[in-house]
């Protein structure tokens, strides 16, 4: 598939919340990432009932799940989560975002995050942080920094994974009213 085609059919996918029945695709996406690459930390990937556990916490406490659904099925997926535990942190959220091998480079990344964020704001969370796996991952840095995000930091050497040391790459993003007034009750 060309580069043209394959925005094209980037464009062509729906975005929607995620549903119990993604669940196999969304495990299968994400194995792939953990077993080949450096953007999860994890070393041996989750299997369906694990990663269907961590989707229903998620949504359970609010956060939204979303999923890329282009021809072939699933494209990919992001979802923002908790940035810490401690409640001061309750208005601050931390994304995430797979593709499948195949859809890499056709725009979904920035879709999916487009539509995170704006999920994220409309839930009145206040910051959402990203914490990219692999400083020498940048097409996830140049995707974060294009929807908005700034570099606040990079840790550096703090996993060992495929036979290296990696760092992390800390980018941040205000959302809705930020920090300019105080956050809702919730």
């Amino acid at each position: 598939m060309n580069e043209e085609a394959g925005a094209a059919a980037g464009r062509a996918a729906i975005l929607r919340a995620s549903r119990d029945e993604d669940v196999a695709a969304i495990t299968a996406i994400y194995g792939f990432h953990v077993l080949t690459g450096t953007a999860s930390f994890e070393t041996e990937a989750p299997d369906v009932a694990e990663m269907g556990r961590r989707r229903a916490e998620l949504i359970g406490r609010g956060y939204p799940h979303l999923v890329a659904e282009d021809a072939a099925g699933i494209a990919g997926y992001a979802y923002a989560g908790p940035y810490r535990a401690r409640p001061a942190y309750r208005e601050t959220v931390e994304n995430s975002i797979y593709l499948r091998q195949d859809a890499m480079g056709r725009g979904l990344g920035r879709r999916l995050l487009d539509a995170l964020i704006e999920a994220c704001t409309e839930k009145g969370f206040r910051q959402m942080v990203a914490v990219v796996g692999d400083s020498g991952n940048l097409p996830s840095i140049r995707l974060h920094e294009r929807a908005g995000f700034r570099l606040v930091g990079v840790l550096r050497s703090v996993g060992y994974k495929h036979g290296r040391w990696l760092d992390t790459v800390l980018l941040q993003r205000a959302l809705g009213a930020s920090d300019t007034e105080p956050p809702p009750l919730r």
